[in-house]
């Protein structure tokens, strides 16, 4: 409201400006110019545990695209913690990067305090995490913060935010409905998968969510290369899970179905692997989870 108040006021004073004599000498008419924008006047920092309908495309916020709403009302993302850029980062000229350092810092920061603020990692559940920064006028006016939203999304392979009401503390220490569980997985070409359906445990299926196995600080191309190792760090996620000894008759007993993040996000530093518990050849009608040996058993 107060941008479009803004802009009604300036056509005004245009107005105003084109209707008197000519210009003085040395004016040339042009209100705006080579002016650069004024930093804000004071630092502007965001609020934690209130929500928002929508946010801008891109990664930085300024006091002019900041709305925030109860989060009892309809809303799309959930502020849950806002942090310091610190170090060599706070001393920048301009606001951090994408794939760079305090960028993969902000991520590491975050990742932690979303998943104690929603009881467990945010990547086992139907969430996914935003990360914002000041606007450059923020930036110039001394807000050094980084902000860590959350929202729902629609499935585990539809990402598209949904709209919801109440906020999401704790959600994830609830085995539903956001929290994911069991599969149907789509099998298309053999052995691709082109789907992961949800499905409750007590209907036929053959996946399901395990946890997350953290990969190695490596190039995406390397992680890209030796995806088996993702698969084998996954059978001991699946294995601890499971309550199944973590040995050698492992990849016997379970296949793994593994989804890892894109390139884009590797670049910020997420590392992490979601890993599913995969029998193509039996149809399961329960949750594996502390099922033992006698339940997973070597095939």
């Amino acid at each position: 409201m107060r941008r479009v108040v803004g802009v009604a006021v300036l056509g005004g004073l245009l107005a105003a400006l084109l209707a008197g004599c000519g210009n003085p000498a040395g004016v040339d008419g042009k209100l705006v110019d080579d002016w650069k924008a004024q930093p804000e006047a004071t630092p502007f920092v965001p609020e934690v545990g209130v929500c928002h309908l929508s946010l801008p495309d891109e990664l930085y916020i300024s006091r002019a695209n900041y709305n925030p709403i109860d989060c009892a009302t309809e809303h799309h993302f959930e502020t849950v913690f806002v942090g310091q850029v610190s170090g060599t980062a706070a001393d920048a000229t301009e606001p951090p990067k994408a794939s760079t350092e305090a960028a993969r810092a902000a991520f590491k920061e975050c990742n932690t305090k979303v998943n104690e603020y929603l009881g467990g990692d945010w990547r086992g559940g139907r969430l996914d995490l935003y990360i914002y920064y000041p606007a450059t006028q923020a930036w110039e006016g001394g807000s050094r913060w980084f902000r860590c939203d959350v929202a729902e999304i629609e499935s585990l392979d539809v990402n598209e935010v949904k709209r919801r009401s109440g906020n999401l503390k704790d959600v994830l220490k609830a085995a539903a409905p956001i929290a994911y569980g069991c599969f149907r997985a789509i099998i298309s070409g053999g052995t691709s998968i082109s789907a992961m359906n949800a499905v409750t445990c007590g209907t036929a299926h053959g996946a399901e969510f395990a946890g997350v196995w953290t990969a190695p600080d490596t190039s995406y191309a390397d992680f890209e290369k030796n995806t088996q190792r993702a698969h084998d760090g996954c059978r001991g996620v699946v294995a601890k899970w499971a309550k199944v000894p973590n040995d050698g008759n492992i990849k016997f007993r379970t296949g793994t179905i593994i989804y890892f993040p894109d390139e884009d996000e590797w670049a910020n530093g997420d590392r992490g692997v979601q890993c599913f518990m995969w029998i193509s050849d039996q149809d399961l009608r329960r949750s594996m989870k502390g099922a033992g040996p006698g339940a997973l058993r070597i095939r």
